[in-house]
């Protein structure tokens, strides 16, 4: 017997799931390694416990964090994460499509609702998801946008609400503009009221400037930590190595958020040493620096909502690929050329994209 057996009766099952069967097509990868360890095969849909949906995947998203799985570096992920090989062998989180089935916990959602959030194993037709970890999709968003909102947006709000505590008239220096969650740090900060400098490359100023930043430095042409301004918050998502130089650029009483790692080396990325030098010189300082590590909740998904709904934070999509093309959009994001985030549309076997 399935899960599905188990949780649903199987006229509440959506016709597609009745069609497709029990296998579904996914992207897999059997080991770590470079994109190349990704296949795209047809293999059996996950099954779901208590707490859990089952969805018909509409879209996926690409971050960082799914190309460290991939790599397996740092070394350390290997602990939770499978220490030869992936536990879980279809990657992928950022998920947003259409519940059709739920487990005997789930309370929340039924048959039928359109989600997004975080799942386990998104770069397929059908992937398992938490029921703590999605919201419903707001009405305004498309697949696309929804499924890139995940994990990016979510350490966006919390490194800036949460550990920032940012307020309206601050003035907030965000490296990394450009990217997955800059992007949407850049519009949250300008939301809540603060003015946001964004750093970035040249060709990337025009996106940040259309994302809501008032000021914007290129750092091929200028340091920022030399043009005399200082700054209350500082969300540090590029990952610069050098403390002095972010708290040069920091007002005496700011606040410095590291929410990117230095390439450290194999096994921890540099992330935890970089960490640890920036509470220990926080005890000795009046200013304030502290780090993130990202929660993965329902309830920050909804309160992003508030913002995505009344359209004052859009997610910023550069490019589209479709599910067979996951390796390449990877390729793409390792290589350092994304402008703010990549879509995976997982559409119908045979359906061609607009």
């Amino acid at each position: 017997m399935t899960a599905m057996d188990r949780t649903v009766r199987p006229e509440a099952v959506s016709d597609v799931v009745e069609q497709a069967g029990s296998t579904m097509r996914a992207i897999v990868q059997d080991r770590y390694g470079s994109a190349d360890v990704l296949r795209s095969v047809r293999t059996a849909r996950p099954e779901f416990g208590a707490g859990e949906v089952l969805l018909r995947v509409r879209a996926a998203g690409v971050n960082r964090g799914v190309w460290h799985l991939m790599t397996g570096r740092p070394y350390l992920l290997r602990l939770a994460f499978g220490l030869r090989r992936p536990k879980n062998r279809v990657p992928g989180q950022d998920v947003a499509g259409t519940v059709v089935a739920t487990g005997p916990a789930v309370t929340g959602f039924a048959v039928g609702d359109e989600v997004f959030g975080i799942a386990r194993g998104a770069f397929a037709e059908f992937a398992a998801a938490r029921s703590d970890k999605i919201a419903r999709k707001p009405a305004s968003l498309t697949f696309e946008q929804a499924a890139v909102v995940g994990v990016s947006a979510i350490t966006a709000l919390q490194a800036l609400v949460d550990t920032g505590r940012v307020e309206p008239g601050q003035r907030v220096l965000i490296t990394g503009a450009s990217g997955g969650v800059g992007s949407y740090a850049v519009q949250l900060a300008a939301a809540i009221g603060a003015v946001v400098t964004g750093v970035c490359s040249t060709p990337k100023l025009d996106l940040v400037r259309s994302l809501g930043a008032t000021h914007v430095v290129d750092y091929t042409r200028e340091d920022f930590a030399d043009t005399g301004h200082r700054y209350d918050l500082i969300l540090d998502i590029a990952g610069l190595p050098k403390l002095q130089r972010l708290r040069r650029a920091l007002a005496p009483n700011g606040t410095l958020v590291l929410v990117g790692g230095e390439d450290g080396g194999d096994w921890t990325g540099g992330t935890i040493g970089r960490q640890l030098r920036a509470r220990a010189t926080s005890l000795f300082s009046r200013q304030r620096l502290t780090s993130i590590l990202a929660k993965e909740r329902a309830g920050d998904f909804e309160r992003l909502a508030t913002y995505l709904q009344a359209g004052t934070v859009i997610p910023s999509i550069e490019r589209t690929y479709p599910l067979e093309e996951v390796p390449d959009a990877l390729r793409h994001l390792e290589a350092g050329n994304v402008r703010a985030k990549v879509a995976i549309a997982v559409l119908p076997m045979g359906t061609a994209m607009s």
